[in-house]
């Protein structure tokens, strides 16, 4: 299977499918940029323990600071196309969203609206007053939030996946029916603490984000919003997003996936870095 093939299929089915089955074929096959054990780097990985869990964190590079947020079900090694790019000119902080990676979370409840604030508490743990976000899929939903509810928190944003809500204007209806299948078979299932978390997940793509393309009139840092041509989001739901922002660029790959970061990984790093360094044309 050609690898942009590959991606697309692979990445659908983590958007809609969290079973342990496609977890490890995702971590068999090789990502066209995995030479190190990011999510799994005991070196600069750190725990922090606020708002009631204990969220894992990696540290690369120096510079300005770069927030790098994962898709449903996915880790910072969802990023090892990105690290070591970036970490070359800036301070690279790879976050396990809560209830995903090493940040366990046995608790009932998940939102989008909780892990936004998750980073804005990092943040202030940290003593940094803004930085840049890229976030993919789920994590791209996580920073329209986190540029919402914290607009300081926010120099540039860049997000590729996103969604406003959970419906076939979003998802197409093929991909939410199945997540909706899905969600009931795992509620029939022996509640174990893996697969209560595997329908806990699965149930925030079901029931979130509730974001109106209003709301995002309150975004005023500059923000580049991503798809593919192929993603699960439709390409016109993409645009949705870039046009309710009031200073954003759109930017949609060819012949690509939900994973334009890895589809397109070289393109994809210096385009969002020219972007954080302010030098895309609006023309």
């Amino acid at each position: 299977m050609k690898t942009s093939a590959f991606y697309h299929f692979l990445t659908s089915t983590l958007l809609i499918s969290l079973t342990a089955t496609v977890l490890q074929l995702y971590a068999q096959n090789p990502n066209p940029c995995n030479t190190r054990d990011f999510g799994k780097n005991e070196h600069t990985g750190r725990y922090y323990n606020l708002r009631g869990i204990s969220l894992y964190v990696e540290h690369y590079g120096k510079g300005q600071p770069l927030v790098l947020l994962h898709g449903n079900g996915g880790s910072i090694g969802s990023f090892s196309c990105q690290i070591p790019y970036f970490e070359k000119e800036y301070h690279v902080i790879a976050i396990d969203s809560r209830a995903q990676g090493k940040s366990a979370d046995p608790s009932d409840t998940l939102s989008f609206d909780m892990m936004a604030d998750d980073v804005s508490t990092l943040l202030d743990s940290l003593h940094l007053d803004s930085c840049y976000v890229i976030g993919w899929s789920d994590g791209g939903i996580t920073g329209l939030l986190l540029a919402i509810r914290h607009p300081d928190k926010v120099k540039r944003l860049a997000i590729t996946g996103a969604n406003l809500k959970p419906d076939s204007s979003s998802l197409y209806p093929n991909d939410l029916n199945w997540m909706k299948q899905e969600y009931a078979r795992l509620g029939n299932l022996s509640q174990t603490p893996e697969t209560k978390n595997q329908r806990k997940l699965l149930g925030l793509d079901l029931l979130e984000p509730r974001i109106r393309a209003a709301d995002l009139r309150q975004i005023h840092c500059p923000a580049l919003v991503i798809g593919g041509d192929h993603d699960v989001i439709p390409p016109a739901h993409t645009l949705l997003i870039a046009q309710s922002i009031p200073r954003a660029f759109l930017w949609i790959l060819p012949n690509s996936s939900h994973a334009t970061l890895m589809d397109y990984h070289k393109k994809f790093n210096t385009t969002v870095d020219d972007f954080f360094r302010d030098k895309l044309s609006p023309n």
